[in-house]
């Protein structure tokens, strides 16, 4: 069985209304990492990413709602440094075809 290729994206949010920081943060906590308040670490695949991206989007309120997704490389992730030392609870698979 073939692994999905997983790629790595820190997900940053700023919203407006207390409901839809809820509904956010919910679609988030099911596929990533809580690092910070309004910031999570994910590993997902394109489809989970198309998924979680389409769900946002229907929840972000444009001039009120921003929310950032940053997709780092497999190797810009492996340089990560956090301080105090401390991973994530996530770890990137990579696979090799």
């Amino acid at each position: 069985m073939e692994m999905k290729k997983k790629h790595f994206y820190v997900i940053a949010y700023d919203i407006a209304d207390d409901k839809r920081r809820n509904k956010v943060v919910k679609v988030l906590e099911k596929v990533g990492n809580r690092v910070n308040f309004s910031v999570f670490e994910c590993l997902l695949t394109d489809i989970q990413y198309n998924k979680v991206y389409a769900q946002l989007e229907k929840l972000a309120v444009k001039r009120e709602d921003y929310i950032n997704i940053y997709h780092l490389c497999t190797e810009c992730f492996a340089r990560t440094v956090y301080i105090p030392t401390q991973r994530p609870k996530i770890a990137p698979k990579i696979v090799v075809v």
